[in-house]
């Protein structure tokens, strides 16, 4: 079992098949190569690169006012750009590509983008240090506009786990897995209700490690439900005596894999890695809920 794990991996990460076109989703004729595993969309790649462009002016705004570390540490800066740095990885290359040979791929793909990058992301504030760049009556409106709707958000922790828990969930049915590899528009629908679904949910929770009027117990409960959905969804994958997507059952053996084996590195990576960043944030919140209990006892 592991050297049939090991050939999935080395499949995914190693080039060496004939090369294709990779700059659309639908209608591939063959398998991409490292080299070839671009896949670059403006959808994402203009307002992408626009929110870039806006954090850095302000990020330098705010720290040549403020500070170096002011509003927004070093550690915070370097979150929102190792996060940038993932969601490029997931989307553009090389993980975009793969996925639509390799269920394996397919689903670490899913895994980064809802909850790997919307954790990273907002931990540089990318709101707050952005509005530095704006004029300051237009940051003003906006912060009138949008502040009241983001806060009434990140307090919907119920609505924000059950949102979450629907994207994952209706985006694993085979049938919508197939439709998103057959069609652009559906394939980016999903990559986008993917990371909006786990910036809602991650915004609430940050609202729970950082407000200290606010009980961490919801927030601590929503993580273990959200681990327990994953854990499911991986085990299915991973315990399954057939292949659960035909699709991947006819294209992951042009990329070199063995169905089964690709089947079950899904799996696992559902049911264990991707549970990381939710158990992290579990433990952060109860840490959190101790040191503001003691802190009231004295």
């Amino acid at each position: 079992m592991r050297r049939a794990w090991a050939r999935v991996a080395a499949g995914v990460l190693l080039a060496g098949l004939p090369a294709g076109s990779v700059l659309a989703h639908a209608g591939h004729d063959h398998p991409p190569t490292l080299a070839t595993a671009f896949s670059p969309s403006p959808w994402l790649l203009v307002p992408l690169a626009a929110w870039v462009l806006l954090y850095a002016v302000g990020l330098r705004r705010l720290w040549g006012r403020a500070g170096v570390g002011a509003g927004v540490g070093r550690a915070g800066f370097a979150s929102a750009a190792v996060g940038v740095l993932v969601l490029l990885l997931s989307t553009t290359w090389p993980l975009d590509a793969y996925g639509e040979w390799s269920l394996a791929a397919h689903i670490a793909q899913h895994m980064l983008l809802i909850a790997f990058v919307p954790p990273l992301l907002l931990a540089g504030q990318p709101l707050a240090v952005a509005a530095h760049a704006l004029p300051a009556t237009l940051a003003r409106r906006l912060h009138r506009t949008l502040g009241a709707a983001q806060a009434r958000a990140a307090a919907s922790l119920t609505a924000a786990s059950v949102t979450h828990g629907v994207v994952l969930c209706a985006w694993h049915l085979p049938a919508a897995t197939t439709a998103a590899l057959e069609s652009d528009p559906v394939h980016w629908a999903m990559h986008g209700t993917f990371l909006a679904s786990g910036v809602w949910l991650w915004a609430a929770m940050w609202t729970r490690i950082r407000d200290p009027h606010v009980g961490v117990g919801a927030g601590v409960v929503a993580m273990v439900a959200v681990m327990m959905q994953m854990g499911f969804l991986g085990a299915l994958m991973t315990f399954s005596a057939r292949p659960l997507y035909a699709i991947y059952a006819e294209r992951a053996p042009q990329l070199g894999l063995d169905v089964m084996a690709d089947q079950q590195l899904a799996g696992v990576l559902m049911w264990v890695p991707s549970c990381v960043p939710y158990l992290a944030g579990a433990m952060w919140l109860l840490w959190h809920g101790f040191a503001r209990l003691e802190r009231r006892l004295r």
